[in-house]
């Protein structure tokens, strides 16, 4: 979908982040929502090699996998009419040209009770983008984010904030693949002698 296929004869527009969108939007938007999608698995299995990375070591980032029986927790963004080009202008570049991701309209569940299913768009990287690193174990993948930097920042900054993410606006939620993925990526820095994990307050502010 182009950014005019998805914008054409909407007043507003809602855009589902489970990755760095959940804390780092970058775009203007009228509102937000903590909540869900069905039939979805967040898996660290995709390759960023600008802004998390770099050509030689891209680092992992997270991306969606279809299986019906999972959902996956994020916030998404309600657009204005007046401020739909401009964001979708501003993601287009950097999840589609940049990173490499594809978009799709899901079914956005609010967290909070009342407030009714929503019609999302999302940004899915899948298996047939040349960055596409698939599957590996969760001790594979902390040991790629734990040496990776790029353009906006470190690896390990990527994983902290979303596992914060979690932890603040959904913590009766246990996402398995993510924590067990910062659980090795802090065991790395334990097992290494005279080397500390970086404080996650440098990166959470």
């Amino acid at each position: 979908m182009t950014p005019q296929d998805i914008t054409k004869g909407k007043s507003n527009l809602w855009i589902f982040g489970y990755g760095s969108l959940v804390w780092k939007p970058d775009f203007v938007y009228k509102s937000r929502e903590v909540g869900f999608i069905q039939g979805y698995k967040r898996r660290f299995w995709h390759g960023d090699d600008f802004y998390r990375g770099d050509k030689e070591k891209p680092g992992r980032v997270a991306t969606l996998v279809k299986d019906h029986e999972a959902c996956t927790w994020g916030v998404a963004y309600e657009v204005a009419d007046s401020q739909m080009e401009d964001s979708l202008q501003y993601l287009e570049k950097r999840e589609v040209v940049v990173g490499g991701y594809k978009t799709e309209m899901v079914e956005f569940i609010p967290k909070e009770k009342g407030h009714g299913a929503l019609l999302a768009l999302v940004y899915i990287a899948t298996p047939d983008n040349p960055m596409y690193l698939g599957l590996a174990s969760e001790e594979a993948i902390a040991a790629r984010i734990a040496i990776c930097r790029g353009n906006t920042g470190h690896n390990i900054e990527y994983l902290f904030r979303l596992a914060e993410f979690m932890r603040l606006y959904c913590p009766e939620v246990e996402d398995e693949h993510l924590f067990s993925i910062e659980a090795a990526l802090l065991n790395i820095f334990h097992n290494c002698e005279g080397i500390r994990p970086p404080d996650q307050k440098y990166f959470l502010g």
